[in-house]
């Protein structure tokens, strides 16, 4: 039993809402708040054993659960926060310049219209990039640096964001978010 794998918690209504620990699981199946599990069976936890009937507390967490309870409506304009951790993720740490892979240490973030001249920090205007590439590009636009911008960026949607939140997501947690992409996204072939 691997207590590192995370769990995908959703609404009753099904939409994907974070990554939680088997504990934070364990606590939301004892105050019966969870609605419905689904996907692959991860822990099966044993409690004490209770004096008078002699029968021993077990407790199923399955790979996704669904929560009852009040869950705040995310705005219809609602943008994740923006971090170079999912930012690499989404790009697949690959350089959208060069299109080499690289490991998260060898890779930037980079300003596709350059702060300098008027770029925001934002999904739309941010890829990722190799620091050489980054570096080669400097302060200019791609088309000033005479380079390629290799995938158009974007910004992903709740559950997509939920996805690059994730660390080892299981084949039917990544069905089920997959489930919530839009039909355009280019998460959508990603394996996991």
């Amino acid at each position: 039993m691997d207590l590192g794998q995370m769990v995908l918690r959703a609404d009753a209504a099904g939409m994907p809402l974070e990554w939680i620990d088997y504990q934070h699981a364990v606590r939301l199946y004892h105050a019966e708040q969870v609605a419905y599990a689904c996907g692959s069976l991860l822990y099966t936890l044993h409690g004490g054993v209770n004096a008078r009937t002699s029968l021993r507390t077990r407790i199923e967490v399955n790979s996704i659960i669904a929560t009852y309870g009040n869950h705040r409506r995310r705005p219809i304009n609602y943008t994740p926060p923006l971090n170079n951790a999912a930012l690499f993720r989404r790009d697949g740490s690959i350089c959208m310049y060069c299109g080499e892979r690289f490991r998260a240490r060898d890779l930037s973030r980079d300003h596709v219209r350059p702060v300098s001249q008027g770029g925001q920090d934002k999904w739309t205007n941010v890829i990722t990039a190799c620091k050489r590439c980054n570096h080669h590009k400097a302060g200019r636009t791609p088309e000033q640096a005479g380079m390629e911008l290799l995938a158009v960026p974007f910004t992903p949607t709740h559950a997509e964001y939920v996805y690059l939140q994730g660390r080892r997501v299981l084949a039917d947690q990544m069905e089920f978010l997959r489930a919530h992409f839009p039909r355009s996204s280019p998460l959508r072939s990603r394996n996991t």
